[in-house]
């Protein structure tokens, strides 16, 4: 006769493991809640990429980005008063983008596409100084124009005003819509950044390198249509110069880069819109 009570074990152990393997799986973190007009433009698009169903809700591949972006919050965060957080995304070419209000969004690819942990922190301390510098408010009180059009349209449709300016920002954050001298200061402030966190700031020249010898299909869109990278190159190398003290301890050979590497074929868990915030 078999035994029931080894068999009821059984039953209730194989759903167990199955419910904490799943916990165990790293997850994306919540969003800010709304306090001024930077946050309220960033959960505007949080729920715009929710609804498109682009943010992954848990993956392993949090695993691997959380230790890296953490180290850089915690250097970056005196210098902003919103939380930094980090997203993951799918979309078609690697990417990242950070928006008001703290959150940062690194597409899922990107984190195939980064050579080295050194690359990946260059374009994370990148993205936070954007948000830093408020990149993203300036960039659209520069679309005042689209602004005013889309907002009287809204008045028409229905969608509050942060909901219609969220929309254009995830338009001009895709098409790179920054300026050379705003991407120029993002290098240098995100190169400060790194060092602090005690990640090496060559890592953002060995990207721009391998950028300028890939084959155009072959960059992401992340950094492809900024003009310049050479010079951005020269900015990056002068500030270096400039400051001995913080960067003559990096070493400046992509040879002594830190490998990154992430699960191939890493599962994804996406975001539902009936969940994940307001």
């Amino acid at each position: 006769m078999p035994d029931l009570r080894f068999s009821t074990m059984r039953f209730w152990i194989v759903p167990l493991l199955a419910i904490v393997a799943t916990m165990s799986v790293a997850q994306a973190p919540t969003p800010e809640p709304v306090t001024d007009q930077e946050t309220e433009l960033g959960q505007e698009v949080y729920k715009q990429l929710r609804e498109k169903g682009e943010i992954v809700e848990s993956s392993p591949l949090y695993d691997s980005l959380k230790p890296v972006a953490e180290a850089i919050a915690r250097v970056a965060q005196p210098r902003y008063p919103h939380p930094f957080k980090f997203f993951l995304v799918h979309e078609t070419q690697p990417n990242a983008f950070a928006t008001p209000g703290g959150n940062v969004y690194v597409v899922d690819s990107l984190l195939y596409f980064v050579k080295n942990t050194e690359q990946l922190a260059g374009t994370l301390c990148h993205e936070v100084s954007h948000t830093i510098h408020r990149d993203g408010i300036a960039l659209m009180e520069k679309e005042q124009k689209i602004e005013r059009r889309e907002v009287a349209a809204a008045i028409l449709l229905g969608p509050t005003r942060s909901h219609i300016i969220a929309i254009a920002l995830i338009g001009k954050l895709h098409s790179l819509g920054y300026s050379r001298d705003a991407e120029s200061k993002a290098d240098v402030t995100g190169a400060d950044v790194c060092a602090q966190a005690g990640y090496n700031p060559w890592g953002l020249t060995w990207l721009f390198q391998d950028f300028q010898n890939a084959e155009p299909g072959q960059v992401p869109q992340l950094l492809s249509d900024h003009p310049g990278n050479a010079a951005r190159i020269q900015t990056l190398e002068k500030h270096f110069r400039d400051s001995p003290a913080t960067f003559s301890k990096f070493n400046r050979d992509p040879k002594s880069a830190t490998p990154f590497s992430v699960p191939k074929n890493a599962p994804e868990v996406f975001l539902r819109a009936d969940k994940g915030g307001n």
